[in-house]
């Protein structure tokens, strides 16, 4: 049995193709028409993408329990089984058991309230506050109001 030493490249390229399989994905809600309506759709579309490759740790195009869980935990917000599978029935529309890319855009961008999209949205804008870190800038008396 040979072994395959190309973990890291054979990664990025797998991480590459799954890249541009969601960006053909992300060209067809650009190109529908369905979500016209979204305000910055081109760059929620690139967010969400990469939000999904980060947590679809498998690349098998889709977020099971297992990868669920850890994102949760991830995000400081552990979930039971229980709850997990809650809301994976809550997105998953083809009774998959988990969250296909589509699925997860059409959660993301419609209008209905789960708690999985309240969390990552939570998350999102905590970390757009992020706090600078070293001294303060140098201020002028010209800088004063």
């Amino acid at each position: 049995m040979a072994k395959n030493y190309q973990g890291g490249k054979a990664y990025g390229s797998l991480k590459s193709e799954q890249a541009k399989q969601l960006e053909e994905l992300n060209q067809q809600y650009l190109t529908g028409g369905d979500w016209d309506d979204v305000e910055d759709l081109p760059e929620k579309l690139e967010s969400y993408k990469n939000q999904f490759m980060e947590f679809d740790e498998n690349n098998s195009g889709d977020i099971d329990i297992m990868e669920l869980k850890r994102m949760m935990e991830k995000l400081g917000q552990a979930k039971t089984h229980l709850e997990l599978k809650k809301m994976i029935a809550e997105v998953d529309t083809n009774n998959s058991g988990t969250i296909h890319y589509h699925e997860f855009l059409d959660m993301m961008l419609g209008k209905k309230s789960t708690v999985l999209k309240l969390i990552l949205m939570f998350e999102e804008k905590k970390k757009a506050k992020e706090i600078p870190k070293g001294l303060p800038p140098k201020k002028t008396l010209a800088d004063l109001p």
